[in-house]
C-alpha cells in the first residue's frame, strides 16, 4: 500500500499518471473504472430469489394454513379416501401469496434503490480540462477533485491545493475537532491517520474553507473501506406506522382466533363434522387475519414515494411520508425556496446617494465586486451572437452578470490582479475579504459584506477619487440608504477595501505569483474604506403565492427563516402572503436576548425570523415543537444539519444544498422550491388517507366472512362456505382491489382538512363502527344469498314432504346446499369488490367520478372475472366445490352483491353526526 503522505504532490501526480491541470481523459477513466471498479463500498449481500420465497412462510398463521392441509391430507387417508384436491388448493394458494410477496419485496428494493440513486452524493471532479459534476461513485483513482465547505470527501486523496481547508474527520479518526490541511507539505512515514494533514481520507466533511485533490484510493481501498464491516448500514427498520399496524394485526389475529375457536366449539355441539368444522375455524383464521397489511402498506409508500421523487421531492426516510400528513409549521428559507435565486442587480448607491450604472462609482463598485467573488463568467461566441453564463453563488452571480452588462469581464480582471490570499465567507462573519496583486504591483485587499456588519469596520469612505475620514454624518447617510433599499425588497451588500504595504505582510514573495499563506500584522477586515452599497432583489417564485395559502387553508403556519435584512424579508414575506395583519418579525439579535421560556410563549406570533444564523434555526424548531407543532424546516448549508435532525421533517435543498445537509434531511427538494413542500405535505396526507381507506376495506371484508360463518353455525345452517372458498375470497379481496385504493388521487379537498394530530388513533372518528357496520351488512347480504339459494333453489331438488315442510335443522341434514354455497361464495366475494369503490372517498361516488381511479376499476374487472369464471368453469367448478347459476340466480347475486354501494351511499348522504 501506498503510503501518499510520505510524497509530494509532483510526485503523487507522476505515480498516478495524471495532470494536475488538466486531469483523466474520459477514455482513461473508463479504463481505470474496469481496473478498480466503482467507488462504494462492499454492501451486505443481498438476500436471493429462493431465500425470499421461503421467507415468505414465516408466519404463524401460514404455518397454520400448512398444518391445517397436512391434516386434512392425513384424515383422507385415515378414512380410506386420498382426496388431494383440498390440500393442493390451500397449498396452491400459500405459493401465490408468497410469489405475491416476493415480488411486492423486490419492488420495494428497487424502488429503494432508485431513490438511493436519487439522493447520491456528488463530486466536483476535473476531466478533460473541464471540471464537472458526477456521481462519487464514478471516480477513480487520478481524478482532480474539487473541495468546497459542506461537501463530503468522496474518496482519500492527496491534497493539491489547500485554502484555510479544514475537514471533519471524527467518522473515521475520532477527533472531535475539524483539523486543518496543508497541501505542500510532506510528511514521515510513520505519521498517524489523524496526523496526516495533506491527505483527506472518505466520508471526510469539508467544514472550511477549499481545495483540490488527487484522488489516490476508492471503494473498498480507502481507509473507511478497510473498516467498512464496522459501518454497514443495518436493515431499514419497521416505520412507526408499519408497528401500529403489526400490533393491530397481531391483536386482530388474538380476537379472530378466539371467534374460530368458539365458532368450531358451537359447530361440535351442533354435531357438525369434526373434520369440516376444522378446516373451516382455521380457513377463516387465516382469512380474518389482515396479513397482507404490512406488504400493502409498504407498496403504498413505495408507490406514494415515487409519486413524489416525480414531483421533485426525494423521500429519504419512509417515517417522514407519515410525518409529512401531521405538519403544522413549515419553516422555510427565502433565498432560492420562496424566491427564484436569480439575483439581480437593480440598484448602486454611493456616498453622493444612488448611482448611473455608467458613473466611475459604479465601475469601480463591480470591478471590486467581481474580484472579491468566486463565481465564474463563461462567455460562448456563436457567430454574430454570444451567450453569457455564471457559475457560483446567486448573490456573486449577480455582481460579475451586472459588471459583463457594463464592459466589465471578470477572467480578465482576475488576469491582470491575481489572488494571493483569502479569508471565505461564512455565516458568522457575514463578510468575504481577498487579497489582491494589482498590476502596478500595489497590495489591495477588498471586502464585501452585510452592510450592518462593513460600516462599523470602515474609517475612511471613498468620495471624488479620494479617501476622507468617515464622520457620523456618513454613516447615519449609508445606513439611510441601506434601510431605504431594505425596505423595498432589495438585498444590499456593502464594499470597501484597502490598500496594504508589502512590509506588513511577514512572508511575501512578490516573485510568486498565488500565495495561499501569507501572515499579515494588522486586521484585514478593520481600516477599511467604504466605497458603497449595491442593491439587488430575487423575485418571488410564481407559484410560491398559492402554496402559501394551501398552506394557510390546511391548517399549517408558513414561516420565512432568512439571513437577510428585516425589512427585505417582511416586504418579501408580506408579498407571499406569509406576512399577515398582527404577524410580527423577529431578528437573530432579538432572538438571542429573549430566553427560550418566552420564546415558546410568543413563537406562535412571530412569521418571519430575519438575520438569523443557523445556529438559530434550531431553538425556533424546538421552540415550535414546544408548543406542540409538528415542523418542517429546510435548510442547505451545514450549519443547518442540527436543524435539520431537530426537526420533525427535515428538507434539504438539491441544488444549492450540501452534501452534509441532504444527508442530515428526510426529505430532499430537487428544486429547491417551497410549493414542493407543500405538494409533499398533500401528497403525505394522501399516502395516510390510502392506507386508512385500505385497513378500513380490509377489516370490513374479514368481519364479513366471520359473520357469514358464525351467524349460520348460530341457525343451525349448514356452513355457507367451504375452507378452500374462504382462502380464494381473501386472496382475490386482499391482493388488487387493497393495492389500488393506494393509488388513490388525493381528495380535491385534503388540504382544506386541519392537520393529522400525530398522537390521533388509527380508528379514530367512529372507524370502528364503520368497519363493523360494514363488515355486518356485507355477512349478513352473503348468509341472505345462502338462505335464499337453499330455500329457492337448492330444495327444489328435495321431494321428500316431511324435509319440505321440516324445520332448517331437517333441510340442513337432507341435501348438500350447492346452489346457495356457490351463491354465498359470489356474493362474498362480489360485493367486496363493489365495497372497495365505497372505499374511496367520504364523498358519494357522484361527486368523486367513477373513472378517476382507472386501477381500481381494473381491479374490479379482472377480480370479478376470474370470480365468475372459478363458478363457471367446470373443471374449476369441481376444484371449489360450486355449480355453475343461472341468469335468475346470477341476478340475485349481482343485486345483494351491489347493495353495499347503495347502502353506503345512504350512509354519506346522512349528516356525520
Amino acid at each position: 500500500m501506498m503510503n501518499w503522505h510520505c510524497i509530494t504532490k509532483e510526485e503523487a501526480e507522476k505515480t498516478l499518471q495524471t495532470s494536475i491541470d488538466k486531469g483523466l481523459s474520459k477514455k482513461e477513466v473508463l479504463k481505470r473504472q474496469k481496473k478498480y471498479g466503482l467507488n462504494i463500498l462492499a454492501a451486505k449481500k443481498k438476500k436471493n430469489i429462493i431465500i425470499k420465497f421461503f421467507n415468505q412462510f414465516a408466519d404463524f398463521m401460514i404455518i397454520t394454513l400448512i398444518c391445517a392441509a397436512l391434516i386434512s391430507f392425513l384424515v383422507s387417508l385415515l378414512h380410506g379416501e386420498l382426496d388431494f384436491v383440498d390440500p393442493i388448493i390451500i397449498l396452491l394458494i400459500i405459493t401465490l401469496n408468497a410469489i405475491l410477496g416476493v415480488l411486492q419485496e423486490t419492488k420495494a428494493e428497487k424502488s429503494l434503490e432508485a431513490l438511493q440513486k436519487m439522493s447520491a452524493p456528488t463530486a466536483h471532479v476535473l476531466r478533460d480540462g473541464i471540471i464537472t459534476s458526477v456521481d462519487a461513485k464514478e471516480l477513480v483513482p487520478g481524478d482532480i477533485i474539487y473541495l468546497e465547505t459542506g461537501h463530503f470527501v468522496p474518496a482519500d486523496g492527496r491534497l493539491i491545493t489547500a485554502t484555510n481547508l479544514k475537514v471533519d474527520e471524527a467518522s473515521l479518526t475520532g477527533e472531535s475537532h475539524p483539523v486543518e490541511k496543508e497541501a505542500d507539505i510532506v510528511l514521515k512515514e510513520d505519521a498517524l491517520l489523524a496526523d496526516r494533514s495533506n491527505m483527506v481520507t472518505a466520508t471526510g466533511i469539508v467544514t472550511y474553507g477549499r481545495g483540490t485533490a488527487i484522488v489516490t484510493a476508492t471503494g473498498m481501498n480507502t481507509e473507511v473501506g478497510h473498516i467498512a464491516k464496522l459501518i454497514m448500514e443495518d436493515d431499514t427498520p419497521m416505520t412507526p406506522l408499519q408497528k401500529r399496524l403489526a400490533s393491530t394485526g397481531k391483536a386482530l389475529g388474538i380476537a379472530a382466533l378466539l371467534i374460530c375457536i368458539v365458532i368450531f366449539i358451537i359447530g361440535i355441539l351442533k354435531n357438525r363434522p369434526i373434520f369440516d368444522m376444522f378446516m373451516t375455524s382455521v380457513s377463516l383464521a387465516v382469512a380474518a387475519i389482515p396479513e397482507g397489511l404490512p406488504a400493502i402498506v409498504t407498496i403504498m409508500l413505495s408507490l406514494g414515494v415515487q409519486r413524489m421523487a416525480k414531483k421533485n421531492a426525494v423521500i429519504r426516510k419512509l417515517p417522514a411520508v407519515e410525518t409529512l400528513g401531521s405538519a403544522t409549521v413549515i419553516c422555510s428559507d427565502k433565498t432560492g425556496t420562496l424566491t427564484q435565486n436569480k439575483m439581480t442587480v437593480t440598484e448602486l448607491a454611493s456616498i453622493h446617494g444612488k448611482e448611473r450604472p455608467d458613473s466611475s462609482y459604479s465601475q469601480l463598485l463591480l470591478t471590486l465586486t467581481s474580484l472579491c467573488n468566486d463565481s465564474i463568467l463563461q462567455v460562448t461566441n456563436k457567430g454574430k451572437h454570444s451567450s453569457v453564463s455564471a457559475t457560483g453563488e446567486p448573490t456573486e452571480k449577480a455582481f460579475i452578470l451586472a459588471a459583463y452588462q457594463c464592459g466589465i469581464l471578470k477572467p480578465q480582471l482576475d488576469l491582470n490582479n491575481p489572488r494571493i490570499h483569502e479569508i471565505p465567507f461564512d455565516s458568522t462573519r457575514k463578510l468575504m475579504t481577498t487579497v489582491h496583486r494589482e498590476a502596478s504591483g500595489n497590495i489591495r485587499s477588498i471586502t464585501k459584506g452585510a452592510p450592518d456588519i462593513l460600516i462599523p469596520k470602515c474609517t475612511h469612505v471613498y468620495q471624488n477619487g479620494r479617501e476622507i475620514p468617515m464622520t457620523q454624518t456618513h454613516i447615519k447617510f449609508m445606513e439611510k440608504q441601506n434601510q431605504s433599499m431594505a425596505e423595498r425588497a432589495l438585498r444590499v451588500i456593502a464594499v470597501a477595501y484597502k490598500n496594504i504595504s508589502s512590509s506588513d505582510i511577514t512572508n511575501y514573495n512578490p516573485s510568486k505569483r498565488s500565495v495561499s499563506n501569507l501572515e499579515f500584522k494588522k486586521p484585514l477586515e478593520s481600516g477599511l474604506i467604504l466605497v458603497g452599497l449595491i442593491g439587488m432583489i430575487d423575485p418571488p417564485r410564481e407559484e410560491v403565492a398559492e402554496a402559501v395559502l394551501t398552506c394557510q387553508m390546511a391548517g399549517i403556519k408558513p414561516v420565512m427563516i432568512t439571513g437577510d435584512h428585516v425589512s427585505t424579508a417582511c416586504a418579501i414575506a408580506k408579498e407571499l402572503g406569509i406576512m399577515g395583519s398582527g404577524d410580527l418579525a423577529m431578528t437573530g439579535a432579538e432572538l438571542a436576548r429573549i430566553d427560550n421560556d418566552t420564546l415558546v410563549e410568543q413563537i406562535h406570533r412571530y412569521s418571519v425570523f430575519a438575520r438569523v444564523s443557523p445556529e438559530h434555526k434550531v431553538r425556533i424548531v424546538k421552540a415550535f415543537q414546544a408548543r406542540e407543532e409538528v415542523v418542517a424546516m429546510t435548510g442547505d448549508g451545514v450549519n443547518d444539519a442540527p436543524a435539520l435532525k431537530a426537526a420533525d421533517i427535515g428538507c434539504a435543498m438539491g441544488i444549492t444544498g450540501t452534501d452534509v445537509a441532504k444527508n442530515a434531511a428526510d426529505m430532499i427538494l430537487t428544486d429547491d422550491n417551497f410549493a414542493t413542500i407543500v405538494a409533499a405535505v398533500k401528497e403525505g396526507r394522501g399516502i395516510y388517507d390510502n392506507i386508512k381507506k385500505a385497513i378500513h376495506f380490509l377489516l370490513s371484508c374479514n368481519i364479513g366472512e366471520i359473520i357469514t360463518i358464525f351467524v349460520a353455525i348460530l341457525l343451525g345452517l349448514p356452513s355457507p362456505l367451504l375452507a378452500v372458498q374462504l382462502l380464494w375470497v381473501n386472496l382475490v379481496t386482499d391482493s388488487l382491489p387493497a393495492i389500488s385504493l393506494g393509488v388513490e388521487p388525493a381528495a380535491k379537498d385534503i388540504m382544506k382538512k386541519k392537520p393529522i394530530p400525530p398522537n390521533k388513533g388509527m380508528f379514530a372518528d367512529g372507524l370502528v363502527f364503520k368497519i363493523l357496520f360494514e363488515g355486518i351488512m356485507i355477512g349478513f347480504l352473503a348468509l341472505l344469498a345462502f338462505i335464499i339459494g337453499i330455500r329457492v333453489y337448492d330444495s327444489q331438488v328435495i321431494t321428500d314432504p316431511l324435509l319440505l315442510h321440516g324445520n332448517t335443522v331437517s333441510i340442513a341434514a337432507a341435501l348438500v346446499p350447492n346452489i346457495g354455497r356457490t351463491m354465498s361464495f359470489a356474493v362474498l366475494s362480489l360485493s367486496q369488490l363493489f365495497h372497495s369503490f365505497n372505499m374511496r372517498s367520504e364523498h358519494s361516488l357522484t361527486k368523486i367520478g367513477l373513472f378517476s381511479n382507472i386501477k381500481l376499476l381494473l381491479s374490479f374487472f379482472v377480480c370479478g372475472f376470474l370470480q365468475v369464471i372459478v363458478i363457471s368453469f367446470k373443471p374449476l367448478a369441481n376444484i371449489f366445490k360450486v355449480v355453475p347459476l343461472n341468469a335468475a340466480q346470477w341476478s340475485v347475486v349481482l343485486v345483494l352483491s351491489f347493495l353495499p354501494v347503495v347502502i353506503v351511499e345512504i350512509q354519506k348522504s346522512m349528516p356525520k353526526k
